[in-house]
């Protein structure tokens, strides 16, 4: 799979040189193809071009972009990622690419993780070519719009947490595997990723999150650059109303964590997605 159908996009902005994602892949083992995408109102464009080389460098129109998204508002701040997310499709198309992963540029680990002795382990996945590979295999078993690995932060609760013990979740935040003719629209200035499992999936739209791989990555608002300035100026609590507004009968906002506590979107599973049923129930015939 790792060949001229395949290759990783890395979002970036004002990190030419800090591009943890690029390290952090080689680290654990993948050896495809890799395009740093960048828009162009980035003031450090010569800087990414200089440092890794055009042919691995990827400008886009942020402008025409944003007249082709639905942000979901009239703020027109175009300091946010969900252009990026959507041109990443056209990309793909152009460069005759069938599958594609898009990440962010700021991804320090890969990890397996697996519960032995009922606690929750972790162990540096050394072959991501492997796993890129089985994961784009799931992609395309489940005719899913996209598939995700799980973030650091879902294992809460450890061995015994909801993420651990339960099925694969009906989300996709971070790492997102795609198909190139299985497009679809991120919406919203921010927090479109939850938006597009949201809404997509209340659509009958499937993304998958598979909780036996790991991402983790920098914490947004301490690493300079990329969409660090966005979220200083409107925290988490207009960033997580983009999902009530994408879904009102199903996402609500609630306080999150236990000493630092913030506002942040809750979803109601029940009433956003459609129940998928083992094809054991599926009628013979007619």
């Amino acid at each position: 799979m790792m060949n001229d159908n395949f290759a990783v996009f890395i979002l970036s902005h004002g990190r030419a040189g800090n591009i943890k994602t690029l390290k952090t892949l080689k680290h654990h083992g993948y050896t495809g193809k890799t395009y740093i995408i960048i828009d162009d109102f980035d003031d450090t464009a010569d800087e990414y071009y200089k440092k890794h080389g055009a042919e691995n460098i990827i400008q886009f129109d942020k402008k025409e972009m944003a007249e082709e998204t639905d942000t979901m508002d009239n703020f027109h701040d175009m300091r946010v990622v969900v252009y990026a997310r959507n041109y990443t499709f056209k990309i793909a198309k152009e460069l005759g690419l069938k599958y594609f992963l898009v990440l962010d540029d700021d991804y320090i680990s890969f990890v397996y993780r697996f519960i032995e002795d009922n606690k929750l382990m972790g162990k540096d996945i050394k072959n991501l070519d492997k796993l890129f590979a089985y994961m784009v295999e799931f992609l395309e078993k489940t005719n899913a719009l996209t598939v995700a690995m799980t973030q650091g932060g879902d294992f809460l609760g450890g061995a015994k947490g909801g993420i651990a013990q339960g099925p694969p979740k009906r989300k996709a935040m971070n790492t997102f595997f795609c198909k190139t003719d299985r497009p679809f629209e991120f919406k919203g200035t921010i927090n479109e990723d939850t938006n597009a499992y949201t809404l997509l999936g209340s659509q009958g739209g499937i993304f998958f999150q598979v909780k036996e791989c790991t991402v983790d990555q920098t914490t947004t608002q301490q690493n300079e650059g990329g969409l660090t300035d966005i979220y200083l100026d409107v925290g988490t609590y207009v960033k997580s109303f983009y999902s009530v507004l994408a879904m009102p009968s199903s996402v609500t906002i609630r306080n999150m964590g236990q000493n630092h506590r913030r506002l942040h979107h809750s979803v109601n599973w029940n009433n956003t997605v459609p129940k998928i049923i083992d094809e054991k129930y599926k009628k013979k015939g007619g």
